[in-house]
């Protein structure tokens, strides 16, 4: 069986962190998903509003770092949830367990408020180069093919 949804959209609240009695961290967060066509009468794109839970270190991982208006990229599965309201009647819910949650933009494009551009997203700094024994700035280390035939290989 496959039971598989990835979602992008935008946070339309700041997440929400609760404990179990156990201290298992939970929260949970609403994505509002605007659907890929326009309606027929307006020309304005539906959206979607779908509950999102994310549990343990990718609860603790969204609510440090997703704030409402963020765009978010989720990865996880949908499950059914069946309940009893107060009234006593039963109620059916859905909601999407997320797995993975990635950022959908940067920090700079997320940011309502004004952003400086000292982001603590910024891209890591390039790798030094790795010395691989090669000399350089000798051309004398490389000789001709004697038997060289002109033809290329592919």
């Amino acid at each position: 069986m496959l039971n598989r949804i990835i979602l992008m959209g935008r946070l339309t609240r700041d997440p929400e962190l609760r404990h179990t009695q156990s201290g298992t961290p939970v929260a949970s967060f609403t994505l509002a998903v605007d659907r890929d066509f326009k309606s027929r009468d307006g020309g304005e794109r539906a959206t979607d509003f779908i509950d999102i839970v994310a549990w343990r270190s990718t609860a603790e991982f969204v609510s440090r770092y997703f704030t409402k208006g963020r765009m978010a990229v989720v990865e996880g599965r949908l499950q059914i949830r069946d309940w009893t309201d107060r009234e006593g009647g039963k109620r059916r819910s859905a909601e999407v367990v997320a797995e993975n949650i990635y950022f959908g933009d940067s920090r700079r494009d997320g940011d309502s408020g004004g952003s400086t551009g000292n982001s603590s997203f910024a891209r890591p700094a390039a790798p030094a180069p790795v010395d691989y024994g090669i000399p350089s700035g000798n051309d004398d280390q490389f000789a001709e093919l004697a038997d060289d035939d002109g033809d290329l290989p592919f």
